[in-house]
């Protein structure tokens, strides 16, 4: 009988994840089914250039997975039932159930309204590719001189504000920030920054905490306002509540814990990756939602999940940062280094280059999900039976990548 492996979500850690694990195993052995409620494949890393009206290229998850092995199952999660295992899902046929041995749970995040009066139904998001194309439709339809205002100071806020005003000069587009205008920066990614923002006409409110947000302005927490025909909310990301409901251990905010191989620690059948997990980096702290972190979580769960079926060594390679990379339009970029534990050093890299350089992490990201078996031996390993597994598997992580 095949191993029922079931990955949910086919974003950058979902669909890695699942080509990857393709890769190790024996396809007798196994049944890989990954399932999306998207027939495409969604570069998330680009959906402020979307909503700055980019045209994407179309990427079909069909023809990302063919050949590989991996079942595409186009429907929508509604549960988990960890107890069970299984999954219940409806597609257009109705409400059904998949039964696993094995899940990835690879949901992600959305976007955070953080509580904020009026967000919900005022403010539009990019965390997603229907909301980056309804604030696609939104510009299109403002008229020179009209207000756009992006709420939040981070990489995501930077991209958006930057992409807009590159992409509509006639707007009036302004930033508003929490903290100081990348605060977080070295001093010469910060000199960069403003020095892009006056060239695009960006007006930065720094620490301007957003407390309301009306149809046409939102407020701060000062008592003033800014004028807002469009507003575009970009505070940071919170998990898809379908975890919080599983029966799994998770955080006050919602995120699986897991351990070094991204398996949960209350249900050993189970892995969590990307935005969804809880894993600890560097210096103990828990790494960000993002690209960077999301795709070695993914491959640091296939490699385990493998090892465990197949009797082989877990891996046990530490998840670090390198660098943050931020575009600021098409033709400016800022890639900013940092230590592993994300703290900004004083090298920066700026300018056309950088952009250069961003736009070839993006592809990147997309390539290695297409590509998820590249570097990889090309002979596929045998599953153990589940009792040669189950007398010989640790139950302690530290203990089997030792063995």
């Amino acid at each position: 009988m095949q191993h029922r492996i079931i990955v949910l979500g086919a974003g950058y850690t979902g669909a890695f994840a699942a080509g990857r694990l393709a890769r190790r195993l024996r396809r007798e052995d196994v049944a890989i089914t990954l399932v999306n409620a998207e027939p495409d494949f969604v570069e998330r890393v680009r959906n402020h250039e979307l909503a700055a009206g980019r045209e994407l290229r179309h990427r079909p998850l069909a023809g990302m997975l063919a050949g590989t092995g991996v079942e595409l199952r186009l429907a929508r999660v509604t549960g988990v039932d960890v107890d069970r295992g299984a999954v219940a899902v409806r597609d257009a046929d109705g409400d059904g159930e998949l039964e696993y041995d094995t899940l990835v749970y690879a949901l992600g995040s959305r976007w955070n309204d953080q509580g904020v009066p009026g967000t919900a139904e005022h403010a539009h998001e990019i965390a997603g590719r229907p909301g980056a194309l309804r604030v696609r439709e939104r510009l299109a339809r403002l008229d020179a001189g009209q207000h756009v205002v992006v709420v939040g100071g981070g990489l995501t806020g930077i991209e958006a504000a930057t992409e807009i005003a590159e992409a509509r000069p006639d707007l009036d587009v302004a930033l508003a920030a929490r903290g100081g205008l990348g605060d977080w920066l070295s001093p010469k990614g910060r000199t960069h920054l403003r020095k892009v923002f006056d060239r695009l006409g960006i007006t930065a409110h720094e620490h301007a905490d957003v407390t309301a947000v009306a149809a046409d302005r939102v407020t701060t927490a000062d008592g003033g306002s800014l004028p807002a025909a469009l507003t575009v909310w970009t505070t940071g990301f919170a998990v898809h509540p379908i975890a919080r409901a599983t029966g799994l251990e998770v955080t006050g905010t919602g995120r699986i814990v897991v351990d070094g191989t991204m398996r949960s620690v209350s249900h050993p059948d189970v892995y969590a990756i990307g935005d969804a997990a809880m894993v600890t980096g560097p210096g103990g702290k828990p790494l960000r939602m993002s690209c960077a972190s999301g795709t070695p979580t993914a491959w640091q769960a296939a490699d385990a999940i493998a090892a465990r079926l197949t009797g082989g060594k877990l891996p046990n390679v530490p998840i670090r940062y390198f660098n943050q990379c931020i575009s600021l339009g098409r033709r400016e970029g800022l890639i900013q280094y940092v230590t592993a534990d994300d703290r900004a050093v004083g090298a920066a890299l700026t300018g056309r280059l950088a952009a250069v350089y961003k736009e070839l992490v993006c592809k990147g990201a997309a390539w290695a999900v297409a590509n998820p078996t590249f570097g990889l031996p090309a002979r596929r390993r045998a599953v153990r039976p589940p009792a040669a597994a189950a007398t010989t598997a640790p139950a302690d992580p530290a203990a089997e990548a030792a063995a």
